[in-house]
């Protein structure tokens, strides 16, 4: 499947964030922010907090696109890993799909500066939550 824009409108957390999809499929989805001092904790860097956030709406996205319709995805697992402290910059995060199945999926998330450097790194375990197949 190929990338696509998001249609979707941001949710309440994700303009609080800043976070912009790019780009959403079931296969990889892209997202931007800026890392502003609104973001940062009390010794003037980005957050933990906010790489994980990123790092779950990203492969949340993802995790539903996957499911087409026929149901919902949610969250059970975040494991994110902070590499590199961020001040200020614009992030990217791509998320792309780890093992799909009926039950549950894992997505892995990188997280990186404007010069390509891995700042943050995460995977997140999935839920599907199915809609009952009518008999």
């Amino acid at each position: 499947m190929s990338d696509t824009p998001f249609e979707e409108a941001p949710s309440p957390f994700d303009k609080l964030l800043g976070l912009r999809i790019e780009a959403a499929s079931a296969d990889r989805v892209r997202a931007v922010l800026q890392a502003t001092p609104d973001l940062h904790q009390p010794d003037g860097i980005v957050h933990g907090g906010v790489y994980a956030a990123v790092v779950e709406t990203v492969a949340s996205i993802g995790a539903q696109l996957a499911l087409q319709g026929a149901g919902r995805a949610v969250g059970i697992s975040n494991h994110t890993e902070l590499l590199h402290a961020m001040h200020r910059g614009e992030l990217h995060a791509e998320a792309t799909p780890m093992a799909r199945g009926f039950s549950t999926q894992l997505w892995e998330v990188a997280v990186t500066d404007g010069r390509g450097r891995t700042v943050a790194h995460g995977r997140v375990r999935l839920l599907n939550l199915r809609e009952r197949l009518s008999r």
